[in-house]
């Protein structure tokens, strides 16, 4: 089977009620981009990347769409089904641009389940659950408002909350976690409070040492590897390291060395399906938890994430995050959704999903 057609589009997915407040960022709109592979077969695979604006990570729309029209010309008669001889191809094509890389990767992969009429997930290794537990994420918010939210999604069933903190004085965020325990305490809901670089040392320390009776993660505290290493022994609470998270090198050296107790990891960052399999297995091995979710993104983003999300051992799962609650529209009928907290992985040959013709419009570009 050889690659004859890559057509890349660009799509808009607005955000319900929005903005969605982060930390470091306000999001009304996302745009993503999405990939599709011909096959001299005549079958299609489907891929998508999409980056929370350009201050989440050092990535963004138009970067993804530049890296990809760098590389897409010279992947005309690659071998879809070798997803590892495509992520070498492309790394001889261009260096980094992970996350654009991954679009190519998950097209590849939902183009291969198809060739072979299995499920993604099974060519990651096999499904250990058909209903995959989801977390919700709260924006940044006022105490009262966020402990609303908090309990809603409790009676919901989600068996995880993440709470968005950052980006303003520490005794607010203080205020917020010590409001949604209240709402949550004794109902059996793991919690993160996730600041997404947004704090200092000094104010994660005291967010830790003044909140020692409540039982959260801290995720992605501070902005680098070396200020979560300052205070790596002085807290009370475990720490998930999310944006610093770039490659697997980073994932050996903070797994080795002990920086962190568990990640929260995005497919695109780190390179698509092929690099989070090789990531779940470094997170097996040390007994580390982690999420599979990513930045944001539509239907295809989604079942990948749930996808490799249900491959995971169950006591290291953390969810799977979905842009799903929080955005407009699906690519196809079904879409990928989260009911009762948690996610049905989908049925079908490959990804399962099937973007409807024509929704996207015409390509930006299109090689073959």
């Amino acid at each position: 089977m050889k690659i004859t057609e890559i057509h890349v589009y660009a799509h808009d997915l607005p955000v319900k009620n929005g903005p969605y407040v982060m930390a470091n960022a306000k999001v009304w709109a996302l745009d993503t981009t999405l990939v599709k592979l011909v096959t001299d077969t005549g079958l299609v695979g489907w891929g998508e990347t999409c980056p929370v604006g350009p201050t989440y990570q050092p990535h963004h729309a138009r970067g993804a769409r530049a890296a990809l029209a760098e590389m897409v010309p010279a992947l005309i008669g690659a071998n879809p089904l070798q997803p590892l001889l495509l992520r070498r191809q492309m790394d001889g094509l261009l260096n980094g641009h992970r996350y654009a890389k991954a679009a190519i990767d998950i097209a590849a992969y939902d183009l291969t389940g198809k060739a072979y009429g299995v499920r993604v997930a099974d060519l990651l290794g096999g499904a250990i659950t058909e209903n995959v537990p989801s977390y919700y994420a709260t924006g940044v918010g006022e105490p009262d408002d966020i402990a609303r939210i908090a309990a809603e999604k409790v009676a919901e069933g989600y068996p995880r909350l993440q709470i968005k903190i950052g980006g303003r004085p520490v005794e607010a965020d203080i205020a917020v976690l010590r409001k949604v325990w209240e709402v949550i305490r004794g109902k059996g809901v793991r919690l993160a409070a996730d600041a997404n670089r947004g704090l200092t040392t000094r104010d994660a320390l005291r967010l830790s040492r003044e909140c020692p009776d409540i039982p959260f993660i801290m995720e992605q505290p501070c902005n680098t590897l070396e200020e979560i290493a300052a205070i790596r022994g002085k807290v009370h609470h475990g720490i998930y390291i999310d944006e610093n998270g770039e490659d697997l090198a980073i994932v050996i050296r903070a797994a080795g060395t002990g920086l962190c107790d568990g990640f929260g990891m995005k497919v695109t960052r780190i390179g698509g399906l092929h690099a989070m399999a090789t990531f779940r297995d470094i997170c097996e091995a040390r007994s580390m938890p982690h999420t599979c979710d990513d930045a944001w993104g539509g239907d295809i983003i989604a079942a990948a994430c749930t996808h490799i999300g249900s491959t995971v051992q169950p006591q290291l799962l953390e969810g799977v995050w979905l842009a799903e609650p929080y955005i407009e529209g699906t690519y196809d009928r079904e879409g990928v959704k989260v009911v009762g907290g948690h996610i049905k992985l989908p049925e079908g040959p490959g990804l399962g999903v099937v973007p409807e013709d024509g929704m996207f419009g015409e390509p930006e570009f299109s090689v073959g």
